[in-house]
């Protein structure tokens, strides 16, 4: 069921989705049947930056969540035949539009706009500045040139991932260390005035043993974990110049015939 104007109305600047709801654009304006006066159709912008208008059928579409849902999806929206939105579809943009979207088109349906008092600003041209336009419908007595022209967004994206690992070796170590020892040193002194008493003072002839007590140092090692050192990732954001290319259209006009080109001339 085709919603009403009254509800059709709010819809203004809310984001339309697809039936998986996915966000296709933002509705832009609402486009009538120009004999009932009922929503026919949603011009919604969408693209990078939204600088392409689709237009959607307003029949089955209906609020969710805040947002305006249609029953068809985002791909099949932007691969739409292209409508200008210069604020009414012609007969054979709507014919097109209604064959892509797989519903029945009538020829006894009058071209669908914007309602009286909205639009983008054009006025109409009256009879008076008509011309005679020999590839379409008629229009005033000048061409409009066109340009595409590029525009260039940027979006983030993972490029890969950087990792600190910690892991243990085993390494060998050696050190000199200087070691002590005590050995035996056998001293002779002779007899003399001074030591003569110490000589005497035991038996003339005997057997005796004297014992030393030597020692040494030995190497004791001991192995102590100790902090060396702070270890973290950071990142530094590289800047490159990327030069892209892509083919963009623009309008040429040449005149035929008996023509004078009146580019920089001025009366003298």
């Amino acid at each position: 069921m085709t919603p009403t104007e009254t509800v059709v109305a709010a819809w203004r600047g809310r984001d339309a989705v697809d039936s998986d709801g996915e966000t296709i654009g933002t509705i832009e304006e609402i486009y009538m049947d120009a004999e009932t006066g009922k929503p026919e159709w949603l011009a919604v912008k969408t693209g990078m930056f939204g600088s392409k208008v689709s237009f959607i059928p307003i029949a089955e579409a209906g609020e969710a969540n805040g947002d305006v849902r249609v029953p068809f999806d985002k791909q099949q929206v932007k691969d739409a035949p292209k409508a200008e939105a210069d604020g009414e579809l012609s007969q054979e943009e709507e014919a097109g539009l209604y064959r892509h979207y797989g519903l029945d088109y009538s020829e006894a349906q009058s071209d669908s706009g914007l309602p009286e008092g909205q639009g983008n600003g054009r006025q109409e041209t009256s009879p008076g500045t008509v011309g005679r336009d020999t590839s379409g419908p008629t229009t005033d007595d000048a061409m409009t040139r066109s340009e595409e022209e590029l525009r260039v967004g940027k979006s983030s994206r993972e490029r890969g991932r950087a990792r600190l690992r910690k892991y243990v070796v085993t390494e060998q170590v050696q050190k000199t260390v200087p070691v002590q020892r005590e050995e035996v040193r056998v001293e002779r002194e002779p007899i003399t005035h001074a030591n003569v008493g110490d000589a005497t003072a035991g038996p003339a002839i005997s057997e005796e043993e004297h014992e030393v007590v030597l020692h040494e140092e030995e190497v004791i090692t001991e192995k102590r974990a100790v902090p060396k050192e702070r270890v973290r990732l950071d990142k530094d954001t590289v800047t490159e110049d990327h030069t892209i290319s892509e083919e963009v259209r623009k309008e040429q006009i040449e005149a035929d015939g008996d023509t004078a080109d009146t580019r920089g001339r001025r009366d003298r």
